[in-house]
């Protein structure tokens, strides 16, 4: 397989930032086409980074283009309108998370994969960081070896920072008015304020939900949610308890975000950077200690300087070339919208 070809569906901020520069230089992949609703926008997107052709609009685009692969970075709560009219194009396709701003658009779009013989990939750039990769593999070893017992606590710890790290000093703006977009409906069964409430939880613990399923290896279930709403507490599908410890204090020109996995006797400590700081990936500490007369060992893992949206855009190429499986795909990404439901219930 040559080339594949990616045609981009919105090239805003995060549109450029987090996915767009990364494609561009991405061996194997092509940025065949933008669909920009705001034209002078993704004119000079295009510009920047050398892609041949603009349109108005994704349905433009597929009209014209032969694509292997669609890149849309679009507001969640627009998903269950958009996402479907693009697999129609039976062409895998990469969203940010969340899968969507409520189960039941969640739902209509894992319907919408399954009738359109493609795939949907999650944009949960978390699993694609090199700290994770590794600290999920050293993980899954000590699980099958038992050589620490049996895992015993997950605890993840996400207080808000700097999450741009500067990533947006590059962008390329206008001044264009975004033009009138049709919008998800909410679901029927939240009132307006529990809605908003579940869109600020998704909208920006949701990584942390998945990355608590991921690091588990398994099914979970809520538990308890404090209601000061900072702790959520989980139980796994085997009796694995874990946390999710949200906003416990802030920090304003850094960023904190860790978990450890807990056996018993050692742990593996993941460490992760800002989503958006560039060539620089998490951290993994491993202790081990057998016990009897050997030594305890604390190991601390090099890793190669490449941040999770790029792995992220070479994962999505490699699935795209039949090389991998997407890190996460729709129907693992509704179950995340699931605990988010069931969090929020508790909560209020």
């Amino acid at each position: 397989m040559g080339n594949v070809r990616i045609g981009f569906v919105g090239v805003g901020s995060m549109g450029q930032a987090a996915h767009l520069r990364n494609y561009a230089t991405v061996p194997g992949c092509e940025v065949a086409a933008i669909a920009e609703l705001r034209s002078e926008l993704g004119r000079k997107v295009a510009a920047r980074y050398g892609v041949p052709r603009t349109y108005k609009d994704h349905r433009e685009m597929l009209a014209a283009e032969e694509l292997d692969g669609i890149v849309a970075s679009q507001p969640f709560t627009r998903h269950g309108v958009l996402v479907p009219e693009l697999l129609e194009a039976g062409i895998p396709v990469f969203i940010e998370k969340p899968l969507a701003g409520s189960v039941e658009m969640a739902e209509k779009i894992v319907r919408a994969v399954e009738e359109s013989g493609t795939w949907l990939m999650v944009g949960y750039n978390k699993r694609s960081d090199p700290a994770t990769v590794c600290a999920k593999g050293e993980i899954d070893r000590l699980k099958a070896s038992g050589e620490l017992g049996p895992m015993r606590y997950v605890r993840i710890l996400m207080p808000p920072g700097d999450w741009i790290a500067a990533g947006f000093t590059d962008l390329v703006t206008t001044d264009e008015a975004m033009p009138e977009l049709e919008w998800d409906p909410p679901p029927g069964d939240m009132d307006e304020e529990t809605y908003k409430a579940y869109l600020s939880f998704v909208n920006y613990y949701i990584h942390q939900v998945n990355l608590m399923r991921h690091l588990l290896g398994e099914p979970y279930r809520v538990a308890y949610a404090d209601p000061s709403g900072v702790l959520l507490a989980v139980q796994s599908e085997s009796g694995v308890a874990g946390t999710i410890e949200m906003a416990p204090y802030n920090t304003t020109i850094d960023w904190q975000e860790s978990a450890l996995v807990a056996f018993e006797r050692g742990y593996v400590k993941l460490g992760l950077p800002a989503p958006l700081a560039c060539n620089r990936p998490g951290s993994v500490e491993v202790l081990r200690d057998p016990g009897g007369q050997a030594v305890p060992q604390t190991v601390v893992p090099r890793l190669p300087w490449v941040h999770s949206m790029r792995r992220q855009a070479v994962n999505f190429v490699k699935a795209m070339r039949g090389e991998a499986r997407p890190p996460c795909e729709a129907a693992e990404a509704l179950e995340d919208l699931k605990v988010a439901r069931d969090y929020i219930r508790l909560l209020r």
